[in-house]
């Protein structure tokens, strides 16, 4: 498998069985072990350190990192949403499918401590957007309120993809525009989320978790985004925990 990934200083990793935190050989050694000249092992290491798979420090030399699958994903999705930022609604699409699947097992796992602090989130993003001097975006609260409810899944590739929609969120600057009454919704939404959760209403926290992922469907279309786009479907939880997905636009709730 190790010969597939195209890189001498990769394959070398995988056939070492090299671990985390491990250190590898200096460059000249390497040079001298993969047979290839320094100056495409410099190249070959740019890779490695911008897929978030090693450190490189002048003290500590060449350092293997725990796997991460979110740093190749967003160096992708966000080189892809600069050249067409309608590639976020499509990501938008991936992730709350995402986290619809996953949901069940996510929530089981959610501790008193993850109620409140989830809690603290909500609270505190209320008084933001209630504030009498000025109106902060609790855009920081919103990005932890979504990962501490999948934070204890033990999946790379599910925790990477829901890390990356929150950069690709900030990179398209929907943390910056909207209305003071979306945000208000938004966060009824996510304290509604949270009652169900304490009270271990699950498919009851999902459904509420559905509706709100409607607000942004609407922002897409306040901002221009779906002009002379295909109408695409939008999930739909049921009380007997089957999501489906509804052909038509569900209004907003108010």
């Amino acid at each position: 498998m190790s010969k597939l990934l195209d890189s001498d200083l990769l394959n070398y990793i995988v056939e070492q069985h090299i671990k985390p935190g491990e250190t590898l050989p200096r460059l000249e050694k390497l040079s001298e072990i993969l047979g290839i000249n320094v100056g495409k092992l410099r190249e070959q290491l740019e890779v490695a350190r911008a897929l978030g798979i090693v450190d490189v420090r002048t003290k500590t030399g060449i350092k293997l990192r725990d796997y991460s699958f979110l740093p190749a994903l967003r160096l992708s999705l966000l080189f892809g949403l600069g050249q067409d930022k309608h590639l976020f609604e499509t990501y938008t699409a991936l992730r709350n499918q995402i986290e619809v699947s996953f949901w069940k097992d996510a929530v089981k796992l959610l501790t008193d401590e993850d109620f409140a602090e989830l809690r603290e989130l909500v609270e505190l993003a209320k008084r933001k957007l209630s504030s009498s001097r000025f109106i902060q975006i609790p855009h920081a609260e919103h990005r932890k309120f979504h990962m501490k409810i999948f934070s204890h899944l033990e999946n790379p590739f599910v925790l990477g993809l829901l890390e990356a929609y929150w950069d690709a969120y900030e990179a398209v600057e929907m943390n910056t525009y909207a209305e003071l009454g979306y945000w208000q919704e938004a966060w009824r939404y996510h304290e509604l989320i949270l009652d169900n959760l304490v009270e271990k209403k699950y498919i009851e926290a999902l459904d509420a978790f559905v509706q709100h992922t409607y607000l942004l469907r609407h922002r897409f279309e306040e901002v221009g985004w779906d002009d002379d786009r295909e109408e695409s479907p939008e999930p739909t939880s049921r009380a007997n925990g089957a999501t489906t997905f509804s052909p038509h636009p569900v209004k907003e709730s108010t």
